[in-house]
């Protein structure tokens, strides 16, 4: 069986293609059938006199979405999607699709997330979950290829990692359990039998967020080392973004050409080189003058910008009357995305303003915001590592700076572009009894978690970990504004179906 990705392989020959139409146009005695099989999309081109009646009445019988084996000679053509382009001798119908709820006019967002079973099949979802997979093959290469081993913690848990306020529970067998909010804990056993350990599985927090970064139900990537201090740990957690970027870079360039992302951002994450500013150095530049100035500048930017958008919109709307065809399809396509960035741009100028005045205010000991972690990025062209938090805002097991007991030796990588935080990790605490005073300190049952205790009785040795959040990465390298985009059927508040 032949796939429209490996129609390079046979140039001149005749070949079948089973998949669904996904679009489809006539003219004269010509069909263009543009069909999608999974792997790509290739235009068919159906003349009536080069198939039998049976096949040019099938063809006449198409809908989107219609499945349909199609036999014919592949030839090179750059201006087809895909450079190649199907002469058609054959075309058997599986099934005549019903009316498609979904077609190439403007749907709602909540329209397309009722329908997100057949969203799925749209070009762009099915680029970022192409891009989805480049990067969860790149982190399983990444720690295979360094000796980490893959191993899995348990979905239900009895115990919290970083207490119950945000925990869905559940009942186990009459026992309270939880749906984990971190394979982090059961990690730090397994790194102690293996040394360099991974787990990646889905976790779940119930926050009644609805921001564009959030979803109930998530998947966690969580390396576990043994014998790591924080700076080995922000080490490999560089190490590992710069890997993943750089193989989305090469693998992925049609994917990113679909969902047009500029690529020249991530590029200079590809390098490395990522900064490192210790929390207290984060906050001096959210309050700085510097910040006021960039903001109020970044106001005066976007305005001028939306002036000169709106005099475009005008000028190419007086062409589209006298304008061909063709030229109207591309005014209309400018309208609409000269629109669309109109909209970003004021919904800028209204946050601009807060973000000015939450910055400004920023008190020492506060846990940063989304919008902070978008200015503290601003400024910078790759992702960042911000790192010794205020110990008070951070999970228990956080080892303690020995030189500034106020700090955590706490990291948070955080996205540019306003993507924010992809990664959080930390040293862990590996002494027994400050472990067990911080749990009681933390008001949380030792009882619950005497096999964690037991791993600083049983030969205790610095450690270190961190949790990637993939959807937030996908949406990064995507360009994707919201991560209910990054994964077939997200959870959130409100969304439990399809």
């Amino acid at each position: 069986m032949v796939y429209i990705t490996n129609l390079s392989d046979h140039v001149d020959e005749e070949v079948t293609l089973k998949g669904w139409v996904y679009n489809y146009r006539s003219s004269k005695n010509l069909y263009f059938v543009e069909l999608r099989d999974g792997s790509g999309i290739c235009q068919c081109v159906v003349a009536k006199d080069a198939v039998s009646d049976d096949a040019w009445e099938a063809a006449e019988a198409l809908r989107q979405e219609s499945s349909v084996e199609i036999t014919g000679k592949v030839v090179e053509d750059e201006r087809s999607i895909g450079g190649h382009e199907l002469q058609v001798t054959d075309l058997n119908i599986f099934q005549v699709a019903e009316d498609y709820p979904i077609t190439p006019k403007d749907h709602g967002v909540e329209f397309l997330m009722e329908n997100r079973h057949l969203w799925l099949r749209s070009r762009r979802q099915w680029a970022a979950m192409r891009v989805r997979n480049e990067i969860i093959y790149a982190i399983h290469t990444f720690f295979q290829e360094r000796g980490f081993v893959q191993m899995d913690a348990p979905i239900f848990t009895g115990n919290a990692a970083e207490g119950t306020t945000n925990l869905f529970e559940t009942e186990y067998f009459e026992e309270e359990a939880y749906l984990t909010q971190s394979g982090q804990l059961y990690g730090e056993a397994m790194a102690m039998a293996h040394g360099l350990i991974y787990t990646f599985g889905p976790t779940f927090r119930a926050e009644k967020s609805k921001t564009r970064r959030h979803l109930t139900e998530f998947w966690m990537i969580e390396p576990e080392m043994a014998f790591y201090d924080l700076d080995m740990d922000m080490d490999l957690a560089e190490d590992f973004i710069t890997f993943i970027v750089n193989r989305v870079l090469d693998r992925c360039p049609k994917e990113l050409d679909i969902l047009d992302r500029d690529t020249s951002k991530l590029c200079k994450t590809a390098e490395g080189g990522f900064p490192r500013i210790s929390y207290s150095e984060a906050v001096e530049q959210l309050r700085s003058d510097e910040m006021a100035e960039m903001l109020d500048q970044m106001v005066e930017d976007r305005k001028q910008e939306a002036e000169e958008l709106k005099e475009e919109r005008e000028e190419i709307k007086k062409e589209h009357g006298q304008a061909k065809k063709w030229r109207k399809a591309q005014i209309d396509q400018r309208v609409k995305e000269i629109g669309m960035r109109l909209d970003e741009i004021e919904e800028d100028l209204r946050n601009i303003p807060t973000w000015r005045e939450s910055a400004l205010n920023f008190e020492w000991g506060e846990d940063f915001g989304g919008s902070d972690e978008t200015l503290l990025t601003m400024k910078y062209d790759t992702p960042i590592l911000v790192h010794r938090f205020p110990a008070e805002i951070k999970a228990f097991y956080m080892k303690r700076d020995p030189e500034d007991e106020k700090l955590a030796l706490a990291v948070d990588m955080l996205a540019p572009e306003g993507y924010g935080e992809i990664i959080g990790g930390s040293e862990r605490e590996e002494d027994l009894d400050t472990l067990k005073k911080r749990i009681d300190e933390h008001d949380l049952p030792e009882d619950v978690f005497q096999w964690y205790i037991d791993l600083r009785q049983y030969g205790s040795v610095p450690h270190s970990g961190f949790g990637l959040g993939l959807e937030r990465t996908v949406a990064w390298l995507c360009g994707l504004d919201h991560v209910r985009e990054t994964i077939p059927f997200p959870r959130m508040m409100g969304r439990l179906t399809p």
